[in-house]
């Protein structure tokens, strides 16, 4: 967007943090402890950030969009343990007033198909994994443009992250709250970047729970590639993730202060029928040290927290 053994595996999501709080403008409506379960978060996974501007007269609604989709991922490294998932997204993404809205739903391995380290609804993983990034706008509520220089609208913004679990010990809920603002790039580059600070409930019995812990960065990019004569359009989605500050690494030599993840997409879409490409690197996981070694109840392993992972979706906008 992005649990145990199976949510170490990516929040179902890609969430494919996948994400993207919605872009304004064009596209307004155009993203534990060593020794606990390795149920992790994806921390934001969606597949899509929403890039197409809503259409009158085809939608539900003229400014709220949603879309199902059916998402297939490999090497999801939001864990030490990278996991390959089937799952169902529901998303939406909307501008009404100061609201900015954007968030998803998913139901991991919803067809029981997964790797070893998989768990989801029907095998006493998480039923559900959910992000949602709201942002309020200032300018709006002030009635009036706060623009600085190429800081073209600010925001308060939000993101949260929940992992329902199967049980305490393998649930994560994480609220980040800060600052956003939209970037006149002069070009056809729609920039978006939001600071939070991270506050951090249940986290699958790592060590950072009920604290603040930390701070992410996050910068969002979309750029219209091209339009084609039967009504499609390519667009690519992009957006980094930088979490700094953490204190798990002090209780846990492998788990890390800082973890990067860069997501990577290509969105075919026509009216209602879309089809994703997404690839997403990442650079110490879910926090996780790469390459530490690791037990969790079945035997010793090397975490893999670094490296690419992908996702491949098709889904219906309605």
């Amino acid at each position: 967007m992005h649990r145990t053994s199976s949510r170490v595996t990516c929040s179902r999501t890609l969430a494919v943090s996948l994400l993207l709080a919605s872009v304004t403008g064009l596209l307004s409506s155009t993203v534990l402890a060593q020794s606990a379960p390795a149920e992790e978060s994806a921390q934001g996974e969606t597949l899509s950030p929403e890039a197409s501007p809503p259409k009158k007269g085809v939608y539900l609604s003229d400014w709220f969009n949603q879309d199902l989709t059916v998402i297939g991922s490999k090497d999801i490294s939001f864990g030490p343990q990278p996991a390959d998932d089937i799952y169902l997204e529901y998303e939406y993404f909307g501008r009404k007033g100061p609201f900015e809205l954007y968030g998803y739903i998913d139901i991991p391995k919803i067809f029981d198909i997964g790797n070893s380290h998989d768990k989801g609804v029907w095998d006493h993983g998480s039923p559900v994994f959910m992000e949602h990034e709201p942002r309020i706008s200032i300018d709006h509520l002030a009635g009036r443009s706060l623009a600085i220089g190429p800081f073209k609208e600010w925001y308060v913004a939000f993101d949260w992250i929940y992992d329902h679990g199967s049980n305490s010990a393998n649930r994560a809920n994480t609220l980040y709250s800060g600052l956003g603002t939209d970037i006149d790039t002069h070009s056809r580059v729609n920039l978006s970047a939001n600071f939070y600070g991270r506050y951090q409930w249940e986290n699958y019995g790592a060590s950072n729970e009920y604290s603040w812990d930390g701070y992410r960065a996050q910068l969002k990019y979309i750029v219209p590639i091209s339009s084609f004569s039967n009504g499609a359009s390519l667009t690519y989605i992009g957006f980094t993730n930088f979490d700094f500050g953490s204190d798990l690494h002090k209780d846990n030599p492998a788990r890390t202060a800082n973890a990067t993840v860069a997501t990577n997409v290509l969105l075919y879409s026509f009216t209602h029928l879309r089809f994703t490409l997404v690839g997403r690197y990442f650079h110490n996981g879910g926090n996780w040290e790469d390459g530490s070694e690791l037990n969790f109840g079945d035997g010793d392993f090397r975490a893999r927290s670094n490296g690419w992972g992908y996702y491949a979706g098709i889904g219906y906008q309605f």
